[in-house]
């Protein structure tokens, strides 16, 4: 145990000391929060500004149509050829041409100089849209859309656990269950790829040859496995730290454009929203709702749960696949060997992330309870499960399962590692792996 232990210190200390430990560790924590923290700053940016002359032959829309941040309107008595001329020489960045086609259809082609984008364009439509239903509704109902919204009788179907009495919000619910499932196939590969171009440099340059002759090739497989776990959430660790730390020191040091109100509209509010006050009082009401939304996630999720489960999925998972990718390492000379070995491995944990949809939208379905107890897929499913809501057995069969085949795994690769680290210049079959596992002695 004390060699394992040895071992352990070895590759931990070596890998941290690594310039490229340090870069990523720095750089990961900047990548993360520039995730975060961009799209805020890029959707407060102001765009540019686009002026539509509107050429209204129906007369119904005059000095009707509301402005937004990214576009104005200009309203021409003229014939739409002058029109169309002027915006040629530069009077405006196109022509809104309103025509009538029959009693039921009206006809809004733009003519533009420069492309207005897509969002602007289903702005226009729905503006139209909505100005043709408010004269409709007051000729035919002698009352405005604002009233009838006001008249409509809302539902509101919501889900609640009947044993907790606890709210679940199936969006919350399937974005927290992806973003876990990726981290785990994210550190997963990372890391166990690092123990298999390890142990392919350590065979390679026959330093595995001095190592074995003091430590049996178990004894230095278990340290490497355990001295990159340890490397592994040293670093997550560091990630999560550090990205709080400069996500919270931004929103610290710019009050004004990171707060949740300003936040949310930017990146939430329709592009006419907040030009009058009844307006500005309907976002305000949705932003203040979305801000309860968010800060109760934390109210209706079981996070304890999440949290202890992502530690053990993530350590079991990786010391599972870690030990495969040891004897995969084993086996060949050099990296571009073990593709012919890889594919088996990796097919079901891509499996887990391809089904990731299906998993959601029945997280308690067959397909899902088997993913989740299969040790090769576990590790992603039952993190992509879990916020859903598991029963306590199913939990605790699926670690049991996922416990029981890291020390088969280990066993196996074991087997392989021994003969295989010693073995140069040829390049095994699945039927010598066969043979290897087989051997006894």
């Amino acid at each position: 145990m004390n060699k394992v232990w040895l071992i352990i210190q070895r590759e931990y200390l070596t890998r941290v000391k690594k310039k490229s430990f340090i870069i990523m560790t720095i750089l990961g924590p900047l990548l993360m929060a520039a995730v975060m923290i961009l799209p805020v700053y890029l959707a407060q940016q102001s765009d540019k500004v686009y002026t539509l002359t509107v050429v209204d032959e129906t007369g119904l829309f005059l000095n009707k149509i509301r402005e937004t941040s990214s576009l104005r309107f200009r309203y021409a008595d003229q014939p739409v050829a002058v029109a169309r001329d002027s915006a040629r020489n530069g009077a405006s960045d196109g022509v809104l041409y309103i025509m009538r086609e029959g009693v039921s259809k009206v006809n809004a082609p733009i003519f533009f100089e420069s492309q207005i984008g897509i969002s602007n364009i289903e702005y226009v439509r729905s503006e139209l849209q909505n100005i043709l239903d408010e004269i409709q509704l007051k000729a035919e109902f002698g009352i405005t859309k604002q009233e009838l919204e006001t008249r409509k009788i809302r539902v509101d179907v919501g889900l609640i656990d009947n044993q907790t009495d606890s709210e679940g919000n199936p969006l919350e619910l399937s974005i927290l269950s992806m973003v876990a499932g990726m981290i785990i196939y994210f550190f997963i590969f990372m890391f166990g790829a690092q123990v298999m171009r390890g142990v392919i440099e350590e065979k390679t340059s026959r330093i595995v040859e001095v190592i074995v002759s003091s430590v049996r090739p178990f004894q230095l497989m278990m340290g490497k496995i355990v001295g990159v776990a340890m490397v592994g959430l040293t670093q997550f660790m560091l990630w999560i730290v550090f990205t709080v730390m400069i996500v919270g020191f931004v929103t610290v040091a710019f009050p004004d454009s990171f707060s949740p109100d300003n936040t949310i509209q930017q990146q939430f509010s329709p592009p006419g929203a907040g030009l009058t006050p009844g307006q500005n009082m309907a976002v305000n009401q949705d932003t203040n709702a979305m801000m309860e939304a968010v800060y109760g996630v934390m109210d209706r999720i079981p996070v304890v749960t999440i949290l202890l489960s992502f530690l053990f999925y993530f350590l079991f998972g990786y010391l599972m696949y870690s030990a495969l990718f040891a004897a995969i390492g084993s086996a060949v000379d050099n990296e571009a060997d073990t593709q012919q070995f890889m594919l088996p491995v990796t097919i079901p944990m891509i499996l887990s992330i391809v089904m990731s949809s299906f998993i959601m939208n029945n997280p308690q379905g067959p397909v899902a309870f088997w993913l989740s107890m299969i040790p090769l897929t576990s590790p992603v499913t039952m993190m992509m499960r879990i916020p859903f809501g598991v029963p306590a057995w199913e939990l605790a069969l699926s670690m049991v399962i996922l416990i029981l085949s890291f020390f088969g795994a280990i066993w196996l690769a074991a087997k392989i590692y021994r003969t295989g680290i010693l073995m140069y210049g040829k390049k095994p079959t699945y039927k010598e792996l066969w043979k290897w596992v087989r051997y006894r002695g």
